[in-house]
């Protein structure tokens, strides 16, 4: 089926910054965010990086956010629930909830750690064997931000009185939770366990999916994990769904500028071309054009063809001015060619 034209427009970023001075990336991550709310995005969303320059803690970066913008809706694409415990996550959810006024929505992801050989006495020194990865540290997630009991004891105790659930609760956020995937084990889950479902510019070429004379497509391959999502979602073809490749835009772009994002596009062509590494991951080529080009190529995208939302991927390592250019051609030439309408305040 189609969704017709474009009806949520977002975008996601790194947020980069130089490990000499971190205050600059951050506060200029922040004003990306208040960019985008000002040109009329639906949503900005922040990624997680740990161990490394980009936003180690979206939800604090996200915090502030709340405070200099009133209508965008910020995100988390993702955060690794590896790293996390859930109930003190579910805390921090339901703070930045509060504070953004409903705006916040939670994209997670589970899953071994990344490099955690090499963190796991740092991360969790006494009970690394004891923890488990899986779908299961999520459940326990979902039940905390969801409100349902957390401890045994309830009341007042002298003059403090306690509840036996998360505090704050925010009663909106449940049916905010995305989950980040790109298997189809991992559509599948989120469908029967009533997520949202974001995918990225990264899946899994799996045995069930895939192109033509064995040669896996990408597009295939997301489209087979959207509608496996679906497929399982108590809400049906309604679940919401969110694709996340890279686009870029050239329309206002200088000749240096547009030079260095072909040359950007061109380095990380050789990994589309064929799954990568154990995990079989394949990656979608990066879009770089005119608007009108890149939504005559979205348009015929078979897995774009069946959502109505994105949050187009900021490239890693671009200058702030760069990601400014992007972000103004997206709202005011690429959205609109994708039959998107800017929101206004108070939408």
């Amino acid at each position: 089926m189609s969704f017709g034209p474009l009806r949520k427009l977002g975008f996601l970023t790194i947020g980069l910054f130089d490990e000499a001075d971190p205050r600059a990336g951050h506060l200029a991550t922040l004003d990306l965010i208040e960019r985008g709310e000002r040109l009329g995005f639906d949503s900005a969303w922040v990624r997680n990086r740990h161990l490394q320059f980009g936003v180690s803690s979206p939800l604090t970066v996200l915090a502030a956010a709340t405070q200099r913008t009133s209508r965008i809706e910020l995100g988390t694409a993702v955060i690794p629930l590896g790293w996390e415990n859930p109930l003190r996550l579910a805390e921090d959810l339901a703070t930045v909830d509060v504070l953004s006024g409903g705006r916040l929505n939670p994209g997670v992801s589970v899953g071994e750690p990344m490099h955690f050989a090499h963190v796991r006495s740092a991360l969790y020194p006494d009970t690394a064997d004891q923890e488990r990865f899986g779908f299961e540290r999520l459940t326990r997630l979902l039940s905390c931000v969801r409100g349902e009991p957390v401890s045994g004891f309830s009341g007042t105790e002298g003059i403090e009185t306690y509840s036996d659930r998360v505090q704050p609760h925010s009663p909106g956020l449940g049916r905010r939770m995305w989950y980040g995937g790109g298997s189809l084990r991992s559509a599948r889950w989120a469908g029967q366990n009533g997520l949202n479902f974001l995918t990225s510019s990264v899946v899994k070429a799996e045995a069930e999916t895939g192109g033509t004379d064995g040669v896996p497509d990408f597009a295939a391959v997301q489209l087979a994990h959207i509608r496996e999502f679906r497929a399982h979602h108590p809400e049906g073809e309604r679940a919401r769904v969110s694709q996340g490749l890279v686009v870029i835009p050239t329309d206002t772009a200088t000749a240096e500028q547009r030079a260095k994002y072909e040359a950007y596009a061109r380095a990380r062509t050789a990994r589309t071309t064929a799954p990568q590494g154990p995990q079989r991951l394949l990656f979608a080529p990066d879009i770089v054009g005119s608007s009108g080009e890149i939504a005559e190529r979205l348009l015929a995208h078979p897995a774009y063809q069946e959502t109505d939302e994105v949050a187009f991927a900021l490239p890693f390592s671009f200058d702030h001015d760069d990601y400014v250019q992007i972000l103004t051609d997206m709202a005011t030439l690429l959205g609109p060619a994708l039959g998107w309408k800017p929101a206004t305040p108070g939408t």
